[in-house]
């Protein structure tokens, strides 16, 4: 099928990387699909109530999670393009290197736990988030993953993401159709994980690979530790300042509200698939441009910028008018107030598509420092709203707070010199004035 011609947008570059762009994506609608309808089961069938106790050890855990996968994921991808002849050494290395995180992090959740729970009963048990937490031993295995991203081979992935959830949902509509007990449920989480893994060992030794090959170098672990624990802690601070208001929402106002506000998350961040497809698809064209021809490097940046812009805003305007109705048809009567919640969380993701974009932008350029910097600030800007408007606004305070804080992480950009182009570029896209300019020189054809 022949791509059709984008105006601004090299015309070649497109043919080149859609297809694996295209792969992607099919595996991300198809899971996304899949998880919002499953999905919207379990919350009506567990009621408000138990669905914030079944999310509540998600984000409990997922900070430490976070910090398991030591933010490896990214930057070995980035050494398999440079130097696809060290294949067993850094996949090796690295996932060893997540396996003794994923057990590490099992006393700390405990320890924290328990301090959490000290202070305030936690409703949901900690075995429940026990049994989660056991997913950062088996994330260690998603390695594979940047080794199909660095060869653009992106329908091995879609294989394994589209029949696992497959699995996963059928495995949960069973559950609903047997009128299993919450415990279930979680041991589903868990499965999902490990359900990954297994799909994700099965194609790496189908085409011609195999994990016993894999070695450990120490040579290479400290390089890998020196160069991504920048990564692994904005990882981590990522996790803060996108989970934190569940704990908070759990925390001020109880696992009712809880679930409600995670069924707007749950609608709300599952496009953000569509940016990481997207910039994994495009990532050795962004740093072929950036080797070879700078002029080419800024302005595939900046197409990147436009086209974020273009879906994440087409995307909010259809949520926002549509989310009454998806909540009047598909969900019990305890969760309808949530709709004009989901009206302003959407929103958020504007910004959390330009900053996935801008991300992959500090990374060519080694600013990973930098990236952690702002997603701190970022994190913290979301708990001092959050203090102050959950307590007084509820889930919508909470909406709002999120909303704020993405777009303050996202432009401090603008705050640093170097990076301060960036912003300004990213300005660009978001007032459409590239659209305009695009349109207005459409009989011109330009490099991207």
């Amino acid at each position: 099928m022949k791509i059709p011609s984008i105006p601004g947008f090299d015309q070649g570059a497109i043919e080149k990387y859609a297809k694996n762009a295209g792969w992607l994506l099919i595996a991300r609608v198809g899971s996304l699909g899949i998880k919002i309808l499953i999905g919207i089961y379990v919350s009506n069938y567990l009621g408000a109530t138990q669905f914030g106790i079944y999310n509540y050890p998600l984000a409990f855990a997922t900070f430490f999670i976070a910090a398991a996968a030591l933010g490896l994921d990214g930057f070995v991808t980035r050494e398999l393009l440079r130097f696809p002849e060290q294949k067993n050494q850094l996949l090796g290395t690295a996932f060893i290197l997540k396996l003794i995180g994923g057990l590490a992090i099992l006393p700390l959740i405990y320890f924290a736990y328990q301090i959490l729970n000290g202070i305030k009963p936690i409703e949901a048990s900690f075995s429940y988030v026990l049994i989660v937490s056991f997913t950062g031993i088996f994330q260690a295995f998603n390695i594979i993953d940047s080794y199909f991203q660095s060869r653009t081979q992106g329908k091995f992935i879609m294989s394994v993401q589209i029949l696992g959830n497959l699995v996963s949902a059928a495995f949960k509509l069973i559950l609903i159709l047997c009128g299993m007990s919450l415990n279930w449920f979680i041991f589903a989480l868990l499965l999902d994980v490990i359900l990954l893994a297994i799909g994700y060992i099965y194609v790496y030794q189908k085409n011609g690979s195999s994990i016993f090959e894999w070695k450990f170098e120490s040579s290479i672990a400290k390089f890998l530790l020196k160069n991504s624990w920048p990564m692994a802690f904005s990882a981590i601070l990522v996790s803060i300042y996108m989970k934190i208001d569940a704990l908070m929402i759990q925390s001020y106002l109880g696992s009712k509200e809880q679930g409600i506000y995670s069924s707007v998350v749950q609608l709300s961040e599952s496009w953000y698939f569509i940016p990481v497809a997207i910039v994994t698809a495009v990532f050795p064209a962004i740093m072929n441009a950036k080797r070879d021809d700078p002029e080419r490097y800024q302005k595939r940046l900046q197409n990147m910028y436009d086209l974020m812009v273009w879906i994440s805003l087409s995307i909010a305007i259809f949520m926002t008018f549509a989310s009454p109705i998806i909540y009047h048809l598909f969900y019990t009567p305890e969760y309808w107030k949530a709709s004009h919640v989901l009206s302003i969380h959407i929103w958020a993701g504007i910004f959390t598509f330009l900053g996935t974009a801008s991300g992959q932008f500090l990374i060519a350029e080694g600013y990973t420092k930098f990236s952690m910097f702002r997603t701190g600030a970022g994190a913290l800007i979301n708990i001092v709203l959050n203090v102050y408007w959950i307590p007084e606004y509820g889930i919508t305070g909470a909406a709002v707070a999120t909303l704020i804080a993405y777009f303050c992480t996202n432009f401090m950009v603008l705050l640093v010199p170097k990076t301060r182009p960036q912003g300004i570029m990213m300005l660009k896209s978001l007032f459409l004035i590239t659209l305009f300019e695009k349109i207005r020189n459409r009989p011109r054809s330009a490099q991207s």
